[in-house]
C-alpha cells in the first residue's frame, strides 16, 4: 500500500505534512463546510449520507480525524490501514462507488481553501488536489476487492436486496426484532458474529432515502438474518428517530426492505479461547447476542461472561435468552446491572458497571473484551478495562463515529 505514495514528489509530502497544525485546529470547521457544500452542489448525495449524524455532528468529526491522519502519515499510508479498511467496510455497505470520490474531493479542497483563507496558498492546493488523488485511490482499490468479495460470495450481492420481513418480536418496551428472508427466495450470505447489515428505509413522506447500519443479533448460519432495533422517541430537543420509527410503526410482517450484504471488521475472533468478556449496554448487545450464540456453538468450552447494562427489566431485550443460554451451558455466567429498576426485577447490580464491580466477578485479566452501547457507557467501559489491566490489543469495540471519543 505503501508504494501508492510514490506518486507523489518530495515537496508535495512535505507540503501536506506542513498543513497538518491547521488542520489540527480548523478540521473539524473544513469538515463542517465541505459538507455544507457538497450537499448543495450534490443534493443527491443525501440519499447516502446520515442526516441525523450530521446533524450531532459525528460524521463532520470522524472525516476530520481521516483527513489528519492522511495528511500525518501520507508518505506512509500502510500505517494506517486499519482504520482505511474500517472505513472501506462502512462505504461498501452503503454502496459508495469511484464516482463519488471526485465529488468529495473537488467540495473538500473547495472547503479548505475558503476555510483558511490566504493561508491556503497555491502550492497548498496543487499538493491536497495530488494528495487527495492518491488517498482516494487507496480507498477505491480496498473497497473494490472488497465489493469483489461480497458479489463472489456464495448468497452474496452487490448494492440493496429486497428482504421481507418474516417475522416481527418485540423484545422490550423500546426494542423490536425483525427477521428478514431474501424477497428472490434465494441464498444469503453467512457473516462474521457482530456484523451489521445497511437498511435503506424509503419513507414516503421524506424527500430522501435514509440507510441506517443495524448489528445482525443472530448468530450466523441461519436462513434469515435479525436485527433488534431500539426505537429512538423525542427526548427534550432531540427529535424522535426517523428510521426507527419508521420500522417500528410501519414495518410489519410481509413488509420489504431494502437491505445491503453484511460487513464491518467488528468480528468475534473464534481462534482465540482465552476467556470470553461481553458487555453491552442498552441496545449495544445486538452484537453481543450474537456473539453469544455464536460461541456456545462453535466453542463449547470457552469460558464466557457476559454482562448486560439497561434502565430496568422493561427495558431490557432478550433476558430470557441469556438466562436460558446460563442455565443450559454452564461455561457461561451473566450478570444484569439495572441503574432505575422497577419493582419485580432481577438483577445482580443497582447503579452502573464500575471497576470495583468489574472486578470482583472476573477472574482475569488474559481475556478477550468486547463491547458495545452509548458512547458515554462505551468510554467508561474503556476506562474500567484498562484499569483493570487488560491489554489495548484485547479490547474490541464498535461504535458508528470517532474512535477517539471513546480512548480519550
Amino acid at each position: 500500500m505503501a508504494t501508492e505514495t510514490l506518486t507523489l514528489d518530495q515537496k508535495t509530502i512535505d507540503t501536506v505534512k506542513a498543513t497538518v497544525p491547521a488542520l489540527q485546529e480548523h478540521g473539524t470547521k473544513i469538515t463542517k463546510h465541505f459538507y455544507k457544500t457538497m450537499f448543495k452542489n450534490h443534493p443527491e448525495l443525501k440519499n447516502i449520507f446520515n442526516q441525523t449524524n450530521q446533524r450531532k455532528g459525528d460524521q463532520q468529526k470522524a472525516l476530520a480525524n481521516t483527513v489528519l491522519a492522511a495528511a500525518m502519515y501520507i508518505d506512509n499510508l500502510g500505517a494506517i490501514l486499519p482504520v482505511v479498511k474500517q472505513i472501506g467496510e462502512k462505504h461498501r455497505s452503503l454502496n459508495i462507488k469511484p464516482e463519488h470520490y471526485p465529488i468529495v474531493g473537488e467540495n473538500l479542497l473547495i472547503a479548505i481553501k475558503e476555510v483558511l483563507g490566504d493561508a491556503a496558498t497555491d502550492d497548498i492546493m496543487t499538493a491536497w488536489e495530488k494528495a487527495y488523488g492518491v488517498i482516494a485511490d487507496v480507498f477505491i482499490s480496498i473497497e473494490k476487492e472488497m465489493y469483489e468479495e461480497v458479489a463472489n460470495k456464495k448468497g452474496g450481492w452487490v448494492d440493496y436486496r429486497d428482504f421481507k420481513v418474516v417475522e416481527k418480536v418485540k423484545e422490550s418496551d423500546v426494542i423490536t426484532s425483525f427477521y428478514l428472508q431474501p424477497v428472490d427466495g434465494g441464498e444469503i450470505a453467512t457473516f462474521l458474529p457482530g456484523q451489521y447489515i445497511t437498511v435503506k428505509a424509503e419513507i414516503e413522506d421524506q424527500p430522501y432515502n435514509h440507510l441506517r447500519q443495524y448489528s445482525l443479533s443472530c448468530a450466523p448460519g441461519q436462513n434469515y438474518y435479525r436485527i433488534s432495533v431500539k426505537r429512538e422517541d423525542a427526548i427534550g430537543d432531540n427529535p424522535a428517530g426517523i428510521v426507527s420509527n419508521f420500522l417500528h410503526k410501519r414495518l410489519e410482517k410481509g413488509s420489504v426492505l431494502p437491505i445491503s450484504a453484511p460487513g464491518g471488521d467488528f468480528v468475534l475472533d473464534l481462534k482465540d479461547t482465552r476467556p470470553l468478556v461481553l458487555i453491552s449496554g442498552g441496545v449495544g448487545l445486538t452484537p453481543m447476542m450474537s456473539m453469544l450464540e455464536t460461541v456456545i456453538k462453535e466453542q463449547p468450552e470457552r469460558e464466557v461472561y457476559y454482562i448486560h447494562a439497561a434502565r430496568n427489566g422493561k427495558l431490557h431485550a432478550m433476558k430470557a435468552r441469556v438466562d436460558e443460554i446460563t442455565r443450559n451451558h454452564s461455561q457461561v455466567k451473566s450478570y444484569t446491572v439495572y441503574d432505575n429498576p422497577v419493582e419485580g426485577d432481577q438483577f445482580d447490580k443497582e447503579g452502573y458497571i464500575d471497576y470495583e464491580w468489574l472486578r470482583t466477578i472476573l477472574p482475569t485479566n488474559d481475556a478477550a473484551f468486547y463491547f458495545c452501547g452509548p458512547k458515554g457507557f462505551m468510554r467508561a467501559m474503556y476506562q474500567n478495562l484498562t484499569k483493570f489491566g487488560a491489554n489495548e490489543s484485547d479490547i474490541h469495540f464498535e461504535i458508528f463515529g470517532p474512535a477517539d471519543d471513546i480512548t480519550n
